[in-house]
């Protein structure tokens, strides 16, 4: 198996190590109809509004939660 020829120096190990501090937390902004935090320029997940109208009505929904989940609540 091969093993390097040299020590890698001190730089070039916390820069790779510091990768993670690098990933960031998606914005949120809050939903105009029922304030819960969402993605901005997405429907609310919520209400289904989506600048001031309804664009997912209930019912879908409702499906779209159950093909997620696997499971029917009632």
């Amino acid at each position: 198996m091969p093993n390097p020829k040299r020590k890698h120096t001190p730089h070039r190990r916390d820069c790779r190590r510091s990768a993670n501090s690098k990933l960031d937390v998606p914005n949120t902004s809050k939903c105009p109809n029922c304030s819960v935090a969402k993605l901005p320029h997405k429907v609310c997940f919520e209400c289904g509004f989506y600048d001031g109208k309804l664009v997912v009505s209930k019912s879908v929904k409702k499906s779209i939660e159950t093909l997620q989940h696997g499971v029917v609540k009632k």
